[in-house]
């Protein structure tokens, strides 16, 4: 029977042959040939179009992905803060270690800077190339106007249907917050008359998922001619920015999980860090290889009980939350992400500005799908918030699902971690019989 190839070997392919291709035609334009047109119409009439439908994919799921996620998100929450001292510790311990994993975000690539390991030149090259000089002038028009029915204290919508309608245009934190209000009010209401509508937002945001997953499918032939077009346009030294950043994630990542994850499991926990990731090394395998939080929950519900000997009653609990409200690496890769991109542009945050980036990226955490590149449409809107082309995430699309692979490692033994502190901190009979799914 043939084997088919698996879709994130599809996507490295596409980016390997778009680096090559790419940097083949970069050289062709700079020598001034005859064969330096036909490679500007390529990329006008060509790559330009195809990177664009993908992009136009995912932009048009973002309201109802984001709204969505964060509703259901909330129903975690508030089930959580159900089941008394162990919904309690385990709210609690992911507030903090997702406030951890964004101050490790802010303080890295502060320190490392990988956006600005690009020259002036290229810098400009690469503005010029996502400028919209019609788009940026009614932007500037909007802004010497107050927005109608602004929201209060910049978060509180009047109207929540208008945010929706200029969510991809700044209006995101204030849609995220009604999403919040409406989620926690949801989880308060009597299950039998909140049900109908729990139902409604979960087949949302499993349709959103499959949007997700259509235009996943479009990666490849979308990497390839995306990365073809920016090496291309802008030469091998974006590439020397793009290592940077890749590091940087890695790093940063690698702190978190050996760092701050083997200090709570010493100190909180009471057990060994090197036997703790050794029992974990299955779950942390099947969440490399899947990229997928939801895709590893059984996997790792079984290492819970079978290696690393936690009680049922707590490991279902935590482990079945966490694989949605308890999202570190998420949270710690958008915030390098939108962080190294502002860098890449000249924009420069201040840090009220990219405190807001990472107190969204908590946010978004929450509710971000634990399925691969569930966080890119995210990632383009917060962008937008900040004053850049959501089109850059086609700059870290090629490698993303290297980057998805290894954030989802943090998202999954950061619940296994939680799981393992609870189990210690709320003592025996923490929970009454509960069925999880």
């Amino acid at each position: 029977m043939e084997r088919r190839v698996p879709l994130h070997v599809k996507i490295l392919i596409g980016l390997v042959l778009g680096g090559v291709g790419g940097a083949i035609a970069s050289k062709v334009l700079q020598s001034g040939s005859d064969s330096g047109e036909s490679i500007k119409w390529f990329l006008a009439n060509i790559a330009k179009p195809a990177g664009d439908i993908f992009l136009g994919l995912l932009f048009m799921i973002v309201v109802p992905l984001v709204f969505s996620a964060l509703v259901m998100g909330m129903q975690e929450l508030g089930k959580a803060k159900s089941f008394g001292k162990v919904g309690g510790y385990s709210l609690g311990l992911t507030i903090i270690l997702s406030l951890i994993a964004c101050s490790i975000a802010l303080i890295g690539v502060n320190l490392i800077k990988p956006g600005a390991m690009i020259p002036a030149s290229q810098r400009s090259t690469l503005i010029a190339k996502y400028e919209d000089k019609e788009k940026s002038g009614k932007a500037l028009e909007a802004a010497k106007k107050a927005p109608e029915d602004p929201p209060i204290l910049g978060i509180i919508p009047k109207n929540p249907f208008k945010e929706i309608n200029r969510a991809l245009e700044g209006g995101l934190l204030p849609l995220m917050f009604f999403a919040l209000v409406f989620g926690a009010a949801l989880a308060s209401v009597d299950e039998e008359k909140a049900k109908p509508l729990r139902d409604f937002f979960d087949s949302l945001f499993e349709t959103s998922q499959k949007v997700i997953g259509f235009a996943m499918a479009l990666a490849p032939y979308a990497v390839f001619f995306l990365v073809f077009r920016s090496i291309a346009e802008l030469g091998m030294d974006l590439l020397q920015a793009m290592g940077a950043y890749v590091l940087t994630v890695l790093a940063l990542l690698s702190l978190h999980l050996f760092g701050v994850y083997s200090l709570c499991i010493k100190f909180i926990a009471k057990r060994s860090p090197i036997q703790f990731f050794r029992q974990m090394r299955t779950t942390m395998l099947t969440a490399f290889a899947t990229s997928s939080s939801n895709a590893t929950l059984p996997t790792a519900l079984r290492a819970a009980d079978e290696e690393v000997g936690l009680r049922k009653d707590v490991s279902s609990f935590v482990l079945t939350v966490g694989a949605t409200a308890n999202q570190n690496g998420t949270a710690l890769y958008e915030g390098v992400t939108i962080l190294f991109l502002a860098q890449l542009f000249g924009k420069d945050l201040t840090l009220a500005e990219q405190m807001r980036v990472m107190g969204l990226t908590v946010v978004a955490s929450i509710g971000t799908a634990g399925i691969p590149s569930a966080s890119l449409p995210f990632i383009a809107t917060v962008l937008v918030s900040v004053g850049l082309p959501p089109e850059a995430i086609g700059l870290i699309l090629g490698i993303d699902r290297i980057l998805d692979m290894s954030r989802t490692v943090l998202n999954v033994t950061g619940d296994m971690t939680i799981a393992a502190c609870v189990d210690k901190l709320a003592g025996p009979a923490a929970l009454p019989e509960v069925a999880f799914e």
